[in-house]
């Protein structure tokens, strides 16, 4: 079933990319902590605004809170993010980087860095082998019967690595995220056209 799935994203998302806009390393981990629970497109416009105002880690270390939160406004949960934004930079600059390191211990333990955020951010920038469980791998993997309702992001994640061969799981992660963001979708999702819906538990569900 697994080969089926994995030819289908195939089809649909040859070469898949992050839908996040960044240019510098840092500018992309402080993206993907700005795109929990808004979307690429709303994290991308802000940010076009915010790295250009703030050019450097040393300059964004030293940013106004509210300046930042006034930037980022339009995203959910901005105040907290724009606490995020600064301390992120304050300590990078603390621990003399200018850049961010291939070290998961240490990209976790900066400010709203999590396994997610540290697993897209690994394979996108030191192609990394990794599988980041979000809202859209989530809800994919558990209609597609890769893992259960009630399965943690930790369990689904691990079941992945066991059913996708690791030199993909990488392109894997980016294709479920633009399959459930454009297709698999949780409203309204376009099972009629899908060549997957034979084996899909929500669309047996919904006949």
């Amino acid at each position: 079933m697994i080969e089926r799935i994995l030819e289908y994203l195939d089809e649909l998302y040859l070469e898949p990319k992050c839908e996040l806009n960044y240019n510098k390393d840092y500018e992309f981990l402080i993206a993907i902590v700005l795109s929990a629970q808004t979307t690429d497109k709303r994290v991308n416009k802000v940010t076009d605004v915010l790295f250009k105002k703030y050019s450097s880690l040393e300059e964004l270390s030293r940013a106004d809170v509210l300046d930042i939160a006034n930037i980022i406004r339009e995203i959910g949960t901005f105040r907290k993010k724009s606490v995020y934004v600064i301390d992120i930079a304050k300590k990078l600059v603390d621990d003399g980087y200018d850049y961010i390191p291939n070290d998961r211990e240490y990209i976790e333990s900066l400010p709203g860095v999590g396994r997610k955020t540290a697993n897209v951010f690994l394979s996108n920038i030191y192609n990394e082998a990794a599988i980041a469980v979000d809202t859209h791998v989530s809800r994919v993997s558990i209609r597609l019967g890769l893992a259960n309702k009630n399965d943690s992001v930790l369990k689904i994640e691990k079941k992945l690595e066991k059913k996708i061969p690791k030199n993909r799981w990488g392109k894997t992660h980016h294709q479920m995220v633009l399959f459930g963001r454009y297709h698999c979708k949780s409203m309204k999702p376009e099972c009629d056209s899908c060549k997957l819906k034979d084996i899909c538990k929500y669309y047996k569900n919904k006949k």
